[in-house]
C-alpha cells in the first residue's frame, strides 16, 4: 500500500489568527471543494498549517484564506511529508526517531 504524501503550508499575519476559526473555515471550504485537507495550529498558536496532497495546487486555499485574513501570508514549509504532524514540524523529520 502507498503512503499519501503531503505537502505542508503555514499561514502567519501580523493580525492574530484566534478568533477568526480559520482552522474550521478552512475544513468546511475543503469538504465543500471535496480535496483532501489536515489542519492545525502550531505549538505555540501563533501559525496556523495546512496539508494538502502533494502536487495540489494551493492557489484555491490561498485565494479563500486572503478573503478571511487579507493580510495573510501563506508559505509552503514541506513537501512530499507521508503522515504528517503540523503542529510541530521537526516532528516530520524520520531520522530524529526510532523504533526499538
Amino acid at each position: 500500500m502507498n503512503l499519501l504524501l503531503w505537502d505542508i503550508y503555514e499561514i502567519a499575519s501580523s493580525e492574530s489568527l484566534q478568533g477568526v476559526m480559520l482552522r474550521g473555515r478552512l475544513r468546511k471550504f475543503a469538504i465543500q471543494e471535496h480535496v483532501n485537507l489536515l489542519t492545525e495550529n502550531d505549538e505555540d498558536g501563533e501559525i496556523v498549517r495546512f496539508a494538502i496532497i502533494a502536487g495540489f495546487d494551493p492557489a484555491i486555499f490561498i485565494t479563500f484564506i486572503q478573503s478571511i485574513v487579507p493580510n495573510a501570508i501563506i508559505t509552503r514549509v514541506r513537501e512530499n511529508v507521508s503522515n504528517p504532524v503540523l503542529s510541530k514540524l521537526k516532528v516530520n523529520e524520520d531520522d530524529r526517531y526510532t523504533i526499538s
